[in-house]
């Protein structure tokens, strides 16, 4: 079986093959289960000109701010433009390419994509900027907006357990955009806590099937708060 074991031993080799001007779908929700050394290694390599796909830009320094500091993104696919002023910035200045898109519809795109499904129609935007240009059709009396589906060029993601093989588990909320952004890259790239022995994982338990994972790496995370609220 040693042909299905998905590791490897540095992240140089977790990112082998991307490329200036790819598609990255990035797990994350704010600061919750962000896969921040795939992140920091983008950085390091200088990728530029990325298409990032992301619930939001993390925060300025940290995440995928840090792409951002360094002009590595040239289009932001997102829900939220968050806590990070550069982004703000970036935007406003019209020196980032942003194409927000309500929550929902950005994790059914990733979803979608994931199971083969090339668009899907949903109300969530109609009669709003989001929907001009594309095509409508009335379902049960209701409008609707066609959406295409997103699939990208590598999908970067944060779990909590693995195994040799590439079945992933993720803890409480970083379950979030991980699951979908998993399914929808060509080559999917997971950084977790622990890696352990084929076996030990409940079968039940798997959130992402290691048919979709293709390479596994084994990392030390910040974990950062995004925003600490403490009372008296």
């Amino acid at each position: 079986m040693a042909g299905f074991d998905k590791r490897v031993a540095s992240y140089e080799a977790a990112l082998a093959g991307l490329e200036d001007g790819m598609t990255v779908l990035a797990g994350g929700f704010g600061l919750c289960g962000i896969p921040e050394n795939l992140i920091s290694e983008i950085k390091r390599k200088g990728t530029r000109d990325l298409t990032i796909v992301s619930n939001n830009c993390g925060v300025d320094g940290f995440g995928l701010g840090l792409l951002l500091e360094d002009r590595q993104i040239r289009k932001m696919i997102a829900s939220y433009v968050g806590e990070n002023a550069l982004f703000e910035q970036l935007l406003l200045s019209g020196e980032l390419e942003v194409e927000l898109t309500p929550q929902g519809t950005l994790a059914e795109k990733m979803r979608a994509g994931g199971a083969g499904i090339p668009a899907f129609f949903t109300a969530t935007g109609y009669g709003t900027d989001i929907a001009k240009g594309k095509e409508v059709r009335e379902f049960n009396g209701r409008p609707h907006i066609l959406e295409p589906s997103i699939t990208g060029d590598f999908a970067i993601v944060k779990g909590w357990k693995a195994d040799h093989y590439g079945n992933v588990v993720y803890r409480h909320t970083a379950r979030n955009f991980n699951p979908l952004a998993a399914t929808a890259g060509k080559i999917t790239v997971v950084e977790v806590e622990e890696i352990v022995e084929p076996g030990q994982l409940e079968p039940s338990q798997i959130h992402t099937p290691g048919i979709y994972v293709d390479r596994l790496i084994c990392g030390q995370f910040e974990k950062r708060i995004e925003k600490r609220t403490v009372q008296d």
